[in-house]
């Protein structure tokens, strides 16, 4: 089976790794991670630009400065000492929203809730900041400018956040970066949380269905009992569920069992509170909407750097479109001429968390390929679920020459900067083949689907299922930002190789 030499192997467990955080999250001054580092740093250049605005404002000669040595002294030291000042209540700014806990995910907190934070963590760091004048007795900084930054810093941050805000329901309300919800129990606090969360669409939580701690009676009684506790986490892996919620009371040690097995697959969970008493000593109350609940485990998900990951997908994708956009201009007269039909194959993919989306490549085959599938089933050479066979008579001349270097996926480009797909990750796979997939391949789906991947970059030409599912799950599990910079690098190589098939 094929290897990454360069894959870095996990050490710590999940349960050190969750310990840890849970550590970490206690202590203000613990290392943060990249996604508090982001928003921390766009506080920081945000309250640093209001104040640079406010000393602008402000910045006017001082009435008889001439004839004064002291205003004079003041004029001449009040930009470079505001200047100063204006760093400490960035800093402020930045360490009072930590305390306050803006950096904490927005999934779990209204806006309504968020803009209160805001407002407390700006009049907190003005405040701080006239403290700090009094006691250093900086009479050369003027109190309006104070004042004008301390609004200002205020407009810039909630408007930010807003907007942010705002985007991230609109991802939601189209379906994507949702979370997937499993509710245990089927009794009056069931049925009140789900309510709650189909009422909220905009929050991003999807309604997968109830798991029942009677093996039977619930199932009978409702349609939208899909299980029991026995399967409660199988249930939930099979449906790409990100978060398990108790919402009637179990027994502790079947509670403590789910979310044991729950962490090894990095499913959340949380109960209602007052219903387990023991289990979630000092735990914070985190509101669903209006809705109080208790994490009980949620899993280190590496925002900051997914972030940068989307970013890069922006950037890298339309570069790459507007680059390449004469050469697909040729290929698509070059399809045109070869034979009849599309100039583009439009498939329904499956992508992250099995939802379903339109790949698109330039046609490579003749325009009924699909439906000549079944007869060349005896001659597939892959093994398992896949499908290739040598010299596939489907396959058209111009299209044998996109293959062999890639250039058919030119238009996937697309798909990632729509958000459907990635520069990097593995191959999105046809529904008829997730279908025969089993729990553990599902990992695959975790993640978005890329142009390329360790896969391809690996064992393009290997047969073997097995050795397909193992890439695609090694990186999923090791992944990071450097994982993806040595996969395109790779992945180059392979390209002007002409090793495509």
């Amino acid at each position: 089976m094929a290897t990454f030499d360069y894959l870095k192997q996990s050490t710590l467990s999940g349960q050190r790794r969750h310990h840890e955080r849970m550590a970490g999250s206690s202590r203000l001054f613990s290392r943060p991670s990249v996604a508090i580092s982001i928003w921390a740093g766009m506080d920081f250049v945000s309250a640093l630009l209001a104040g640079f605005i406010a000393v602008r404002i402000r910045l006017t000669p001082v009435p008889q400065a001439a004839a004064d040595p002291l205003l004079r002294h003041l004029e001449a030291a009040a930009p470079l000492t505001s200047m100063i000042y204006l760093v400490v209540f960035s800093i402020y700014v930045v360490i009072f929203a930590r305390i306050y806990g803006l950096y904490r995910s927005q999934d779990v907190r209204s806006g309504l809730n968020e803009q209160r934070l805001t407002i407390q963590t700006t009049l907190t760091a003005g405040l701080m900041l006239c403290g700090t004048l009094y006691v250093m007795k900086e009479y050369a900084v003027s109190r309006i400018m104070v004042a004008l930054t301390i609004v200002i810093t205020l407009l810039f941050l909630m408007v930010r956040r807003a907007i942010e805000r705002k985007m991230m329901q609109r991802r939601f309300l189209q379906g994507r970066e949702t979370r997937n919800v499993l509710i245990v129990g089927n009794g009056r606090v069931a049925h009140a949380l789900r309510n709650h969360l189909q009422a909220l669409p905009h929050m991003g939580f999807r309604f997968m269905g109830f798991v029942s701690l009677d093996n039977h009676s619930e199932s009978v009684a409702d349609p939208q009992v899909i299980g029991d506790i026995r399967n409660c986490v199988a249930l939930a892996r099979s449906l790409f569920v990100d978060e398990i919620y108790f919402s009637t009371p179990a027994d502790k040690k079947t509670v403590i069992g789910v979310v044991e097995e729950a962490r090894d697959f990095g499913i959340d969970v949380r109960v209602v509170p007052d219903l387990y008493d023991g289990l979630a000593w000092n735990a914070p109350v985190e509101f669903i909407g209006q809705f109080p609940t208790i994490p009980l485990h949620q899993r280190d998900f590496p925002r900051g750097a997914f972030l940068i990951k989307r970013v890069l997908d922006v950037i890298l994708s339309m570069l790459a479109l507007i680059v390449t956009a004469p050469i697909m201009m040729v290929i698509a007269f070059m399809v045109r001429m070869d034979s009849p039909g599309p100039i583009f194959y439009r498939a329904s993919r499956i992508g992250r968390k099995g939802r379903t989306f339109t790949c698109y490549k330039f046609r490579t085959m003749v325009a009924n390929a699909d439906k000549l599938q079944d007869n060349l089933a005896h001659k597939n050479e892959r093994d398992g679920i896949l499908f290739k066979i040598t010299d596939d008579p489907r396959i058209t001349r111009v299209g044998r020459r996109l293959r062999k270097y890639s250039l058919d996926e030119l238009p996937q480009f697309y798909n990632v900067l729509t958000g459907d797909m990635s520069l990097v990750g593995p191959r999105p796979p046809l529904a008829s083949e997730v279908e025969k997939y089993d729990l553990a391949h599902l990992r695959r789906l975790d993640v978005l689907p890329g142009i390329t991947g360790l896969w391809q970059v690996e064992a393009r030409q290997d047969p073997s299922f097995d050795s397909y599912i193992s890439l695609d799950t090694a990186y999923v599990e090791n992944w990071n930002l450097m994982l993806d910079i040595r996969i395109l690098a790779r992945t180059v190589g392979v390209v002007l190789g002409g090793t495509g098939s």
